[in-house]
């Protein structure tokens, strides 16, 4: 049964931008013996393409011509299908995480912390290089992996280097707005409320409250 369905003569129109009888040739050569195309049929005036032959997907005989030929080719008949086009449609990648890492290298001299600035700053995602000769540290910042970065450090500089410590940016950016909030004298809500944080005295017998009470 399969066969016999791909067996089946099939008619597949593009829009094809041609200008001459020499664009309409290339056309047509590009699609000869492919995928089991038998007759391409060519109508420059209305950009038209009629590919006609025993095949079971229009979307490669599109293909052929964009790689060939043209990108801007277009599929008029059969139309795409729609969930098809989602399913080929790019995925948006999540943008790269930063990361902060301190290396522990050994630096004798300003030779050094030039060399390793600038061999660690030529590796891919590495966004700032910052030693210090003093404490032997070296802090990287970036789209890294820091067991990586020390690796590569190893290999093509040929020093020692141990990974100290390491921390997520974006991790570390929430910890400090969390922080930040903790330590604030309100919370604030709508509608307005007393904070929290504080418990406030009552006023009801307050000397400083004209409308409050008195006991006689």
């Amino acid at each position: 049964m399969q066969n016999g369905r791909q067996s089946q003569r099939k008619d597949v129109i593009m829009k094809v931008y041609m200008h001459c009888e020499g664009c309409a040739s290339q056309v047509s050569n590009c699609l000869k013996g492919y995928d089991g195309v038998e007759q391409v049929k060519t109508e420059i005036e209305e950009n038209k393409v009629i590919v006609s032959g025993k095949f079971d997907d229009p979307e490669k005989i599109l293909q052929r011509v964009k790689k060939k030929f043209s990108r801007n080719a277009e599929l008029i008949s059969p139309k795409p299908n729609p969930k098809q086009e989602k399913k080929e449609s790019p995925k948006k990648e999540p943008p790269p995480q930063i990361k902060t890492a301190v290396l522990k290298i050994y630096m004798h001299c300003e030779g050094c912390v030039h060399e390793i600035k600038r061999g660690i700053g030529k590796m891919e995602g590495v966004l700032t290089v910052e030693p210090d000769m003093s404490k032997s540290t070296v802090v990287v910042r970036g789209a890294i992996d820091p067991p990586k970065v020390v690796e590569e450090v190893k290999k093509r500089m040929g020093r020692h280097a141990e990974l100290i410590s390491q921390r997520s940016e974006n991790k570390n950016h929430n910890a400090q707005k969390e922080a930040s909030c903790e330590k604030g004298n309100n919370v604030f809500t709508y509608p307005p409320q007393y904070s929290i944080q504080h418990s406030y005295p009552c006023q009801l017998f307050s000397d400083e409250n004209a409308n409050s009470c008195s006991i006689m």
